[in-house]
């Protein structure tokens, strides 16, 4: 089975302030990179979604492993960077949709949703504490709806719509729910 991971790269960080995934962590490796390695370590492939002009993001992520590619739409918000992404892998059987931004999420979460999505499931979540987090899995049964997707809220609606289809995995793993918008979330994150 084909599943790809898609790493959205994106965003402006004007909440953080500028550059967020290029900010670099306790242990010297910027935000972005962590996200990127943590997909990789999981054996997939990784199609990386950055913005116009965003080169020194890009060429992290190609040394981290990843295939990058410009959304040249990115200003119009996730769902454009989404669905620049889906384009980019369209023969794929399913994808597991990341956000850079979220650095702390463990190999075995990740490798957990491939498992569901190969097992047969369409759409995949982790939980932690009856919470659902980040990344979700979504098969190509989906395809057309994420190829539509418009705005900012990415694929909000067609989770929200296929809820009660969705196998959510209880991963144990604090990191499904510790995105870094702001510095402070650097500190809750421990780093």
């Amino acid at each position: 089975m084909n599943i790809c991971a898609i790493l959205l790269a994106a965003g402006s960080g004007s909440r953080f302030g500028g550059d967020k995934l290029l900010h670099s962590l306790s242990d010297g490796v910027a935000l972005g990179a962590h996200a990127a390695r943590i997909l990789i370590a999981a054996r997939l492939a990784v199609t990386a979604v950055v913005k116009p002009g965003d080169t020194v993001l890009a060429g992290m992520l190609e040394r981290a492993g990843c295939r990058v590619t410009v959304c040249l739409q990115a200003a119009d918000g996730m769902g454009a960077s989404l669905v620049h992404g889906i384009a980019a892998t369209r023969d794929a059987d399913a994808w597991v949709i990341a956000l850079a931004d979220m650095p702390a999420i463990r190999v075995v979460t990740i490798t957990a949703i491939v498992a569901e999505l190969a097992a047969g499931k369409d759409l995949v979540a982790p939980t932690f504490q009856g919470k659902r987090g980040h990344p979700v899995g979504l098969s190509s049964r989906f395809r057309e709806q994420l190829l539509a997707l418009q705005g900012d809220a990415g694929a909000r609606d067609i989770l929200s719509v296929h809820k009660s289809e969705m196998a959510l995995i209880e991963c144990g793993d604090p990191g499904v729910l510790q995105d870094i918008d702001r510095r402070s979330d650097l500190h809750s994150a421990g780093s």
